[in-house]
């Protein structure tokens, strides 16, 4: 007969339950989260009212998740679990451009465009241009890699928020850069906002005293081309606008030193007209370095 369930033995009897796992991995994830689980569950002394609690909560967030919306990745953010799973998945070395957070507005299938185009498609906001290169740890270039790139409007919101109100896929795009690895398009310089705060992880913020506001930044995702002979790794990361307000206390703990970039304010009447921006306008240059998919460098 199997050892019964006590409040002292409670880890090991449950851990038991699940060594017949077949899946290596899983077994050991199983193994952990019980035993984590349930020392926290020991160690706060969880009150039956409390677990209820924590149950609504956790249904009310699953409520919330829908196509463009994702609740249960913003609570994920905001406990700064998305980061550490970042962060440990993608040790760069100090040579390849740092990952960082998705985020719960990414959109996938966002609307090709040609290098130079505008993801402004409302013109609201103060006109930005974004240049960079992709390349590989050793700086050749990676052309035709593909940058993924979104962000919020000049009133915080991303195009989701807003359906009906801005227009479909506004300020987001896909990319491919050059065959020197250099992409460039126009945007609006971004502005700090808060994160959603009409859901379970709002009330969390506010029940905690924490504020739950981002710094200016804008998504990529970059990826190398399909055909990547080099077998290089996407990343996922943040262009960060410097000067932005709450740069040390992002409510998802996604800044990095390396990501911050001056939006620098630019004179110069030909390169505007060049660029089909009015003058004076603001320009950043965010170059990316992929690492190589097997190792970090």
């Amino acid at each position: 007969m199997s050892a019964l369930f006590t409040e002292e033995d409670s880890a090991d009897i449950v851990a038991q339950s699940f060594a017949g796992t077949p899946d290596p991995r899983l077994r050991r994830i199983m193994d952990s989260l019980t035993r984590h689980l349930h020392a926290f569950v020991k160690d706060v002394e969880l009150t039956e009212a409390e677990w209820a609690a924590a149950v609504a909560f956790l249904t009310a967030t699953g409520q919330l998740c829908d196509d463009s919306r994702q609740e249960f990745v913003l609570l994920s953010d905001v406990l700064g679990v998305s980061m550490l799973v970042e962060t440990l998945n993608h040790r760069t070395g100090g040579e390849a451009t740092e990952s960082t957070v998705l985020g719960p507005f990414h959109v996938a299938g966002s609307p090709a465009r040609a290098l130079g185009d505008s993801i402004s498609l409302d013109g609201v906001g103060e006109p930005c241009l974004v240049t960079g290169r992709v390349s590989g740890p050793d700086g050749e270039p990676v052309p035709g890699a593909e940058l993924d790139v979104w962000q919020a409007g000049a009133d915080g919101f991303y195009d989701v928020q807003q359906p009906g109100v801005v227009p479909e896929s506004n300020l987001r795009g896909r990319f491919t850069a050059d065959p020197d690895g250099e992409f460039w398009f126009r945007t609006v310089v971004p502005r700090y906002y808060p994160i959603p705060g009409d859901g379970p992880t709002g009330s969390l913020l506010r029940a905690t005293g924490r504020h739950p506001y981002r710094p200016a930044h804008i998504h990529f995702i970059v990826r190398p081309p399909a055909d990547d002979p080099e077998g290089y790794a996407p990343v996922t990361t943040h262009l960060f606008a410097a000067g932005s307000p709450y740069l040390g206390s992002d409510a998802v703990f996604g800044v990095k030193e390396s990501l911050v970039r001056e939006f620098a304010l630019v004179d110069d009447p030909e390169w505007a007209g060049r660029v089909g921006l009015p003058n004076p306008f603001r320009a950043v240059d965010f170059p990316v370095v992929l690492r190589p998919a097997g190792g970090v460098r």
